[in-house]
């Protein structure tokens, strides 16, 4: 199993076939080429078509990705997904059957008013794209040991989750009416490994603990080997990154890839208590299994 970032929030660097070291240019977002058993599969387009010349750059053709999968219905996921379509012709996108163009960022401001900033998925490419993409719902397997894991009631109710979006100012528009997010458009990207389960859940807005307790209970004989992705902590206290990284201690999973949305202080936080088992992400990191 093989993982390249080909966008995250901190730049890289490739060598070229002559030898030289080519920038990689980063940008607030994700994207993650995956290939596994054979498969190639793409997590997320990032926020623009940068991720497009990354790839091309690190030597990738996108046009033999054979499926993608987007983790959470928000532009810096999303709004590169116009680009891979112009370059790979028939995958097919995997989204959450709960995503939909209507998430927004709320922010209060002089205490009597509210802004409500869209912060969704480009408007009007679910219809237009509607041939290329496939909503799932529950566990799904889409290619052979590579599963979509949503989140389950069981381990945080829909309501604690909608606690967690209204206290980073994440709602969803409906019917005309702001609720806080719940996050009923994430999922999680997972793949079955001789070394155990390798989960992939871009931005954890869930809570990436409570992720990793998802995936337990949809697959309670396996062992969790690995967690990617970003983890929502770059506004986060100390004192909360201190406690959330000692959760993620005692789940025990051996490996933590982390970037994006966790910030430089949280990881620092997470390094301090993971040790060696967490790795700072950046665009055009090499992950192999």
């Amino acid at each position: 199993m093989k993982v390249q970032i080909l966008i995250d929030n901190i730049e890289g660097e490739v060598c070229n076939c002559e030898g030289s070291k080519v920038k990689l240019c980063p940008e607030w977002g994700l994207a993650a080429h995956i290939d596994f058993n054979g498969h190639k599969i793409l997590l997320d387009t990032g926020a623009s078509a940068q991720f497009t010349k990354n790839a091309d750059a690190m030597g990738m053709n996108l046009s033999e990705v054979e499926c993608g999968v987007l983790s959470h219905a928000h532009f810096d996921h999303a709004d590169g997904l116009e680009a891979f379509f112009k370059v790979n012709s028939c995958a097919k996108f995997y989204l959450r059957e709960g995503a939909s163009e209507n998430c927004y960022s709320t922010r209060k401001f002089l205490k009597f008013f509210t802004r409500h900033k869209y912060i969704g998925i480009h408007r009007g490419w679910l219809e237009q794209y509607k041939e290329r993409l496939a909503f799932a719902e529950g566990v799904v397997e889409i290619l052979p040991n590579v599963f979509l894991v949503g989140h389950s009631d069981s381990v945080l109710s829909a309501a604690g989750r909608a606690a967690i979006g209204k206290s980073v100012g994440q709602f969803v528009k409906e019917n005309g009416k702001y609720r806080p997010d719940s996050y009923d458009h994430e999922q999680s990207l997972v793949f079955n490994t001789p070394k155990g389960l390798f989960i992939m859940n871009s931005c954890s807005h869930g809570g990436a603990d409570n992720i990793i307790k998802e995936v337990q209970q949809a697959f309670p004989s396996k062992n969790i080997y690995a967690m990617l992705g970003g983890f929502h902590l770059f506004k986060s206290p100390d004192e909360k990154v201190r406690a959330f990284a000692q959760r993620l201690y005692e789940l025990n999973v051996q490996k933590i890839y982390t970037g994006h949305c966790t910030g430089t202080r949280a990881f620092e936080i997470l390094k301090d208590v993971l040790g060696d088992r967490a790795e700072q992400m950046h665009t055009g990191m090499e992950i192999e299994i």
